[in-house]
């Protein structure tokens, strides 16, 4: 079966930095509603699209095709005491301007007796990403990951 829009895509893959470093490996297939639903980057998309079971592919993203570039707007210093008395390096948080639906993940970075600094940029913002992968699998999507726009697991679990 051909990949094309509203199939179901299973793959494993591998995420590289442009020094070869893996930065993320599936250890099993993973799937993803082929067609424009946001599953997976837009380069791999249609790279994938039109191919069948078994397809290998290697390909090379800059960082306006992945987590964009890293924004030094996006890191902040906050006063200590706006946050909870136990936190750590690594945490994370959401906010964003108030009163706006844009919210950002913001990662605590550092943190002082007075100050914590938070990093609202995606740990792999402004790096060019090398993404491998083999497609395991692809089905028809069904009528219930079609209308909720994502694939479902066994059972329709995966929600």
């Amino acid at each position: 079966m051909q990949i094309k829009k509203n199939t179901v895509v299973s793959i494993i893959y591998e995420l590289l930095d442009s020094s070869g470093n893996t930065l993320e490996k599936s250890d099993s297939s993973i799937s993803y509603l082929h067609g424009g639903y946001d599953g997976i980057f837009p380069m791999v998309e249609e790279k994938l699209h039109n191919m069948e079971k078994d397809y290998t592919c290697s390909i090379l993203m800059e960082p306006e095709n992945t987590f964009g570039e890293y924004n030094k707007k996006l890191v902040r210093s906050e006063l200590r005491s706006s946050f909870p008395p136990d936190l750590i390096i690594g945490m994370q948080f959401e906010g964003g301007k108030e009163g706006s639906s844009n919210n950002l993940i913001y990662t605590v970075t550092s943190i002082t007796k007075d100050e914590v600094i938070v990093d609202g940029n995606h740990k792999l913002a402004g790096m060019t990403l090398r993404f491998n992968c083999t497609v395991t699998d692809v089905r028809p999507a069904t009528k219930e990951e079609l209308s909720h726009g994502h694939v479902h697991g066994l059972h329709d679990q995966e929600h």
